[in-house]
C-alpha cells in the first residue's frame, strides 16, 4: 500500500508539506486531513529525477473528491517544486475541466461528502456556472463597453488567442466583489492599451 511522507514546514505561511508518490497516497492524506488542515504544500519531483510523482490530473481529481483545490506553484530546489493545495473557498468558480472530472468521479463513486457539499453549495450560489460564458468566450457587457471607449485596447484584444482571452475573462468572472471586478477590468484595459497580455 502506498504511504505519504510528511516533511517539515517550508514557509512562508502556516502550511507544512507532503510528498505523495502516487494517487493512492494523496487520497490517503486528504482522507486523514481534509477536514482539519488549512492547506498543504504538495511536493512534485521533476521529470528525469527518477522519483515517482503523482500525475497532475490525478492530484486535481482527488482534491475535488474532498472539496479542495490547487493553487500557486513555487520552486523548491533543482529536482522538486511545490504546489499549494487548500480547501476550496466559498463562491470559488468551477472550470469546464473540473466539472468534467466531477462527472467522472461521480460515475466511479469516488466523491466524498466534503466534495459533494462544495458542489451543492456552488450550484446553489451560482459559482458552478459562473465560467460557462467564459468557456464560450462571451465578452461581458462591462468589458465590451470599456473596450468600445478605448480603441487601442480593443485592437489589442482582437489579437488575443482564445487561451489569452479566456484568461482575461476568467479574471473578471472570478472576482467576488464589484470593486474587485472593476479593479481587474481597469488593469486589463491598461495592459491592452499598452499592447500587452494579461498574466496568470
Amino acid at each position: 500500500m502506498s504511504t505519504w511522507t510528511a516533511v517539515p514546514d517550508l514557509g512562508p505561511g502556516p502550511h507544512g508539506a507532503v510528498y505523495p508518490p502516487d494517487r493512492a497516497a494523496w487520497r490517503a492524506w486528504l482522507e486523514a486531513h481534509h477536514a482539519t488542515a488549512k492547506g498543504v504544500w504538495l511536493i512534485y519531483y521533476k521529470k528525469g529525477s527518477g522519483m515517482p510523482t503523482i500525475a497532475y490530473p490525478d492530484m486535481v481529481k482527488e482534491c475535488l473528491c474532498f472539496g479542495w483545490i490547487d493553487s500557486r506553484v513555487s520552486k523548491l530546489d533543482e529536482a522538486r517544486y511545490l504546489q499549494l493545495i487548500t480547501p476550496r473557498k466559498p463562491k470559488s468558480v468551477w472550470s469546464k475541466i473540473n466539472k468534467g472530472y466531477i462527472e467522472e468521479l461521480e460515475r466511479e463513486g469516488l466523491l466524498m461528502p466534503a466534495g459533494i457539499a462544495k458542489i451543492d453549495a456552488a450550484k446553489a450560489d451560482g459559482s458552478w456556472t459562473a465560467l460557462d460564458e467564459v468557456e464560450a468566450l462571451v465578452i461581458p457587457e462591462d468589458l465590451a463597453a470599456t473596450l468600445a471607449a478605448s480603441p487601442a485596447a480593443q485592437a489589442t484584444f482582437a489579437t488575443y488567442s482564445p487561451s489569452t482571452l479566456k484568461l482575461a475573462l476568467t479574471k473578471l468572472a472570478a472576482a467576488k466583489r464589484p470593486e474587485t471586478r472593476q479593479k481587474r477590468l481597469t488593469e486589463l484595459i491598461a495592459l491592452a492599451t499598452e499592447g500587452k497580455k494579461p498574466v496568470p
